[in-house]
């Protein structure tokens, strides 16, 4: 056995630099992609150790497969990723404006028991999903929920009103929300977009905060409290 060819193979001092191109390209558009495609896809792990995971599993698969890949393509990722993970770490540490842009900032998901659509719909954050989370955390309306924010890791942070303070809000449980069929006088109803809640005269009544037709009756008595 060759160990020379095992572990040159015909590298040369060209194709090396090609690498590290390669690995420069390759770690920025694994973090645009992965930066762009929303928190949740990287949850409970941040954008560079996922960019680390992925670039270097990529990189030591090649050489266990494949004979004319020689182990020292492997080893010149390695240290070029791992290069490029401590200068960005040292970068965002620098500067605030650097660690935003990577990593982003918490974004508000709900205001005083209203949901921030805008900042939903920026995030690719579908309604059930929300509502799941927010029902592990034994919330059944929005009107319990003084604040509710995606941290930048893609996780679901809450904060409730007292139980003095809990209000008339949507409610959050499938059987619950859904779009009223009949109205009643002197009950509350929730738009099922945006989550503001008043009394109303019918159910056609435009949402005067996001313009929606479509109200679910609302909830305010919580079995948890």
């Amino acid at each position: 056995m060759d160990f020379i060819k095992i572990l040159l193979h015909d590298t040369t001092w060209s194709f090396a630099i090609e690498i590290v191109i390669r690995c420069i390209v390759m770690y920025v558009l694994i973090i645009l992609v992965l930066r762009f495609s929303g928190k949740r896809g990287v949850r409970q792990l941040s954008i560079f150790e996922i960019a680390i995971i992925l670039s270097l599993g990529s990189a030591a698969g090649d050489p266990m497969f494949y004979d004319d890949v020689p182990l020292i393509h492997a080893v010149i990722v390695f240290a070029v990723i791992l290069s490029l993970y401590r200068l960005t770490t040292y970068l965002m540490m620098k500067s605030d404006a650097i660690e935003n842009i990577l990593e982003g900032k918490p974004m508000y998901i709900v205001k005083n028991g209203l949901l921030i659509v805008e900042d939903i719909k920026q995030e690719k954050y579908s309604y059930d999903e929300f509502f799941a989370e927010m029902r592990q955390k034994k919330i059944e309306h929005l009107g319990q929920v003084k604040v509710a924010l995606l941290e930048t890791d893609g996780n679901l942070s809450v904060i409730p009103f007292s139980k003095e303070n809990i209000k008339w809000g949507l409610p959050i449980f499938p059987d619950n929300y859904k779009q009223a069929e009949e109205h009643i006088i002197d009950h509350h109803y929730s738009c099922m977009l945006c989550g503001h809640t008043q009394l109303l005269n019918n159910l056609s009544h435009n949402c005067p905060r996001c313009d929606c037709t479509h109200w679910a009756k609302s909830s305010l008595k919580c079995e948890n409290n």
